[in-house]
């Protein structure tokens, strides 16, 4: 080697130095590069020793060429360590890639919740028949859930026992015949572009009580008419062709009086059932309280209406032949498979 290549300071010396830094394959090569070519023991810091037995010119221009040669080594250094840190990442992204285009092994596709598919199947027969769906708030305040449905406060149906209250002012909706107040007070604002009403309201409802046939949180479907000539005729048949199309058959139906502080005259339904040899209450309904319309802003001696109202669980388990309501709740996968 010659005494140029030997010289820490030489072209050739730094050229050399560089090609090493370049062919360094990891960091563990390239740390002891820099331990060679710039630390302690290295050639440059050999020579830098030299310089306080040199002259103040000869000083200065020795640190000057130390300092450009450090310089350049150390920025190559740096440099060459960023590169081989970004291609172990890159090899370690490509060796840890997912190809999420490809198909999961034992991939199961879901389903439609039992009881979404039983609300869906009602709502198609009133949205036939020309009824609009309509939503409203789950928390609800107790003119809409009571006051407005002509539900006085001394009624069972507000008790606490049976109601999820917020305050003395808000609670859970325990029925959505809350949403049918609030279509009403629409209407009656422009009651020529508003009315008649057809309206169905399924959505979730709340109250106290949890057991084989009951649960706190359940989901109802309510429907609404409002026109000049709403009669109860009219509801009879109405209810009557949409329990033969949902069950696919002909069925025995009566409409036994009742009691609602919301229709007058009222009806409770029931379905003869061959299998229990018995009857099954299925639904209520009857005409709209004239003092409902008047809550509303309507005009009863101008409007009729009548109004019905059912459980979705409750069809879902006459239909699917389900004894246990709480099984809908569950989240049990080998129950709702069987619907999937």
């Amino acid at each position: 080697m010659s005494s140029e290549s030997q010289n820490p300071l030489s072209d050739a010396f730094v050229a050399s130095a560089l090609a090493q830094i370049n062919e360094a394959s990891d960091e563990s090569a390239l740390q002891q590069l820099k331990v060679n070519l710039i630390g302690k023991k290295s050639e440059l810091a050999q020579l830098s020793k030299t310089m306080g037995s040199l002259g103040a010119d000869e000083k200065k221009q020795l640190g000057q060429s130390l300092h450009e040669v450090r310089t350049q080594l150390g920025s190559a250094l740096d440099a060459r360590s960023a590169l081989l840190k970004q291609e172990k990442l890159n090899a370690k992204l490509a060796s840890e890639t997912i190809d999420v285009t490809l198909q999961p092994r034992g991939r199961k596709l879901g389903g439609v919740h039992p009881v979404t598919q039983i609300q869906e199947r009602m709502s198609e027969f009133f949205i036939r028949a020309g009824f609009e769906v309509a939503n409203g708030p789950e928390v609800e305040s107790e003119f809409y859930n009571f006051e407005a449905l002509n539900i006085p406060s001394h009624h069972p149906a507000r008790a606490m026992h049976d109601t999820f209250y917020f305050d003395s002012e808000y609670l859970l909706r325990t029925h959505t015949s809350s949403v049918q107040i609030r279509a009403m007070q629409q209407a009656a604002k422009n009651p020529e572009n508003s009315l008649p009403l057809k309206i169905i309201c399924p959505g979730r409802v709340y109250r106290c009580d949890s057991d084989q046939t009951h649960s706190p949180m359940f989901h109802q479907l309510e429907g609404l008419v409002v026109t000049e000539s709403a009669n109860f005729a009219q509801l009879k048949s109405l209810i009557q062709s949409f329990l033969s199309e949902f069950f696919g058959r002909k069925l025995d139906v009566r409409f036994r009086p009742s009691y609602f502080p919301f229709t007058e005259p009222s009806a409770e339904v029931d379905l003869f059932s061959e299998e229990s040899d018995r009857w099954l209450e299925v639904l209520g309904c009857g005409m709209v309280h004239p003092k409902v319309l008047e809550n509303c802003g309507i005009d009863p001696s101008v409007y009729t209406g009548y109004a019905f109202g059912m459980g979705i669980e409750r069809f879902a388990m006459l239909y699917y032949g389900v004894t246990d309501l709480r099984l809908f709740f569950q989240n049990d996968l080998r129950f709702l498979n069987q619907f999937a």
